[in-house]
């Protein structure tokens, strides 16, 4: 009975043939899968290149407060629930099929008048400032810290500028 079991020695079976089993294989692929995720996700989290002004929170604040830009707050109305809008702000949600004619109504159709964006971080605001050119707009300022903060800066939350509590 020893002697069948040394014979025996080690068994292939095809889920070890290549060395790797169907375990690790599985393993692999998807911490590859996750990587490609997360190598996505960092992708479109970073704010496009544009050449549009940009305004610090604080800065944005004094000039909406002063008329000298109109402020829109782009995010959606769960983050507006969340955090408040900027005082000053109008909310239009980027995602509205009307958002282009919601922005026009808010400057009079004014394409000349000077409209801030701004976002969470700041992502969204670089990108729609591309599209608002795009669409005939000529003065776009890019808030780019947002309301939370970003690479730009602390953001408005943390600059202790007022917010109000959105009525939705």
């Amino acid at each position: 009975m020893a002697q069948n079991q040394q014979m025996q020695g080690p068994v292939s079976t095809p889920e070890r043939a290549a060395g790797v089993t169907r375990r690790q294989l599985l393993l692999g692929l998807g911490g590859a899968g996750l990587a490609m995720g997360l190598g996505v996700y960092w992708w479109r989290s970073q704010p496009v290149a544009h050449d549009h002004q940009r305004l610090t929170p604080a800065r944005a604040f004094a000039a909406a407060q002063a008329g000298e830009i109109t402020l829109i707050d782009i995010r959606t109305p769960l983050e507006w629930r969340q955090t408040g809008l900027p005082v000053g702000a109008i909310a239009i949600d980027m995602r509205r099929k009307d958002f282009l004619q919601a922005l026009n109504a808010a400057v009079a159709g004014d394409l000349a008048a000077p409209v801030a964006l701004i976002c969470a971080r700041g992502v969204r605001s670089a990108r729609m400032t591309r599209v608002l050119a795009g669409a005939g707009h000529s003065l776009i300022i890019d808030v780019p810290e947002g309301m939370l903060g970003s690479a730009s800066g602390p953001g408005w939350l943390a600059g202790n500028l007022p917010v109000a509590r959105w009525q939705g």
